[in-house]
């Protein structure tokens, strides 16, 4: 495995601004899919969205890679500073399922 890139933090809100803008289906509506940021140590965040985000077809049962790179393609359009990191998925937090993905800042 490469070795990863220095992150540089950013403060939270404006983090939560691009997630949250980044998460929208529709320009014109205020709705995001955004559940949770967490933020880690090493300056990299973990994002928690509703998998509904993702529209299915019936008989797909998880987002394609299609689509997952998509959204890494639309983080990237929003800020061009942004790594996304390949690993993604869903994960159970407080009982729930959640889509998620994490995502960092180059120091540059």
């Amino acid at each position: 495995m490469k070795d990863l890139p220095t992150f540089k933090e950013r403060p939270r809100d404006q983090v939560m601004a691009l997630v949250h803008r980044v998460l929208m289906l529709d320009s014109h509506s205020d709705h995001s899919y955004l559940h949770e940021l967490v933020a880690h140590g090493d300056g990299h965040y973990r994002v928690l969205f509703d998998p509904a985000y993702f529209v299915l077809q019936p008989e797909q049962a998880e987002p394609s890679r299609s689509q997952w790179s998509s959204l890494k393609k639309k983080f990237k359009r929003h800020d061009p500073s942004v790594f996304v990191f390949k690993e993604h998925g869903m994960i159970t937090a407080a009982g729930k399922q959640y889509s998620y993905m994490d995502f960092g800042f180059f120091a540059q």
